[in-house]
């Protein structure tokens, strides 16, 4: 299922006063790994351009994501554990061997996510070689994708893949 049909399925639940899913009670213990929340927008080229209000917890052995619209109702959940992934949006629920499976899905491109959480705290990912992106610009290339820390300092990270088609990924961290 894409984003913009989860973000059909969220419209249509607000215009029917139906409920979307409901937040899930018990957390993450505070040493499962990241915990993050903010905006994030995804871009692929041919294809447009999504974004949703995120909680990230964990890692990417085990965790949870939590999409949002910007009114606050839950969009679309995604867990996982090794072995299992489990998306959950408003009346389905749908499993997958990996989250590169579940990227793959959803936008039509994988996305590195076991290297995308070492990049939301604004790092190489350790397990693959990196390059420092050339002077003025602050950040490293890793898989494929540049990774831009300019604005990093605010709370800002942008990812792009050049390969086609383009892939625009950009996350906008809550303090």
């Amino acid at each position: 299922m894409s984003w913009r049909a989860a973000a059909a399925i969220c419209l249509a639940a607000l215009l029917s006063a139906c409920a979307g899913l409901q937040p899930e009670t018990p957390p993450l213990p505070d040493d499962a790994g990241l915990r993050l929340s903010g905006r994030l927008s995804v871009q692929v080229q041919g294809r447009g351009s999504d974004s949703a209000s995120f909680e990230l917890l964990g890692s990417a052995t085990a965790g949870r994501l939590e999409l949002s619209t910007p009114l606050g109702s839950l969009v679309a959940r995604a867990r996982w554990s090794p072995g299992e992934v489990l998306l959950q949006t408003p009346g389905e629920e749908r499993r997958y061997e990996d989250l590169d499976a579940l990227t793959r899905e959803m936008l039509g491109e994988p996305v590195p996510v076991a290297a995308l959480f070492d990049w939301l705290r604004g790092r190489p990912w350790p397990e693959s070689p990196s390059a420092p992106l050339p002077e003025p610009a602050r950040g490293f290339a890793q898989l494929g994708w540049q990774i831009d820390l300019s604005r990093f300092d605010e709370g800002l990270l942008l990812a792009r893949r050049n390969a086609e088609p383009v892939v625009q990924l950009r996350a906008r961290l809550a303090p």
